[in-house]
């Protein structure tokens, strides 16, 4: 039995609302269909076409793929077909960084266990993972951005709580910048929707 979607309509309808948002020349390319059907499906939360792709609703995406593939601008217009229970937030990995060096840890519960005040966790993407570095916040020396994907790991197993990341590390810098327990967490955590590294450069 075949998908309760039409992807085809719903991919021309995706792209007119793109153009609306980042300009007439904004199109979906061939070699990326695949991709971006991926990710509708799974915001759509369309069980038989997310099997079909080996892709576990359960968990979050991770986007990676070169410098300019598109991937910040396919994840701000997955908005459009996005549930509300499946709403979340997207935040550049620099900014996070910015804010630790002003406001210091409580940033790192801001993006994970959130604020006193907040009676539901709200759930991210964390956009640009790697172009962020190793800051310090009156001398000491934090992985901001590994401390944070610890903690959205342990939401993650004990109340589902969504995370989504983009990037344009490979597997291996992942672990290099971040270590083999955040690689690990990764995997668990998170499915792999990966750009080819000859992707063409969009913008």
């Amino acid at each position: 039995m075949g998908s309760q979607y039409n992807y085809p309509e719903i991919l021309t309808w995706l792209e007119t609302k793109a153009k609306q948002e980042y300009g007439p020349n904004f199109h979906f390319i061939d070699d990326d269909m695949e991709n971006i059907t991926k990710l509708i499906a799974y915001f759509l939360k369309d069980e038989r076409t997310t099997s079909r792709f080996g892709i576990d609703l359960s968990k979050g995406i991770l986007l990676s793929g070169p410098v300019g593939s598109g991937k910040t601008s396919l994840m701000t217009i997955m908005k459009y077909i996005t549930q509300k229970e499946n709403k979340f937030f997207i935040r550049t990995c620099r900014d996070i960084s910015f804010e630790f060096i002003k406001e210091g840890y409580e940033i790192i519960h801001r993006y994970s266990r959130g604020s006193y005040s907040q009676s539901q966790y709200k759930n991210y993407c964390f956009d640009d993972l790697g172009v962020e570095s190793n800051l310090k916040y009156y001398g000491n020396e934090c992985n901001v951005m590994a401390e944070i994907i610890l903690s959205r790991y342990d939401l993650f197993i004990s109340r589902k709580v969504i995370t989504h990341i983009t990037t344009n590390l490979s597997a291996s810098e992942i672990e290099t910048m971040y270590g083999n327990r955040v690689r690990s967490r990764l995997r668990a955590m998170l499915n792999l929707i990966a750009f080819d590294k000859t992707t063409q450069d969009k913008r």
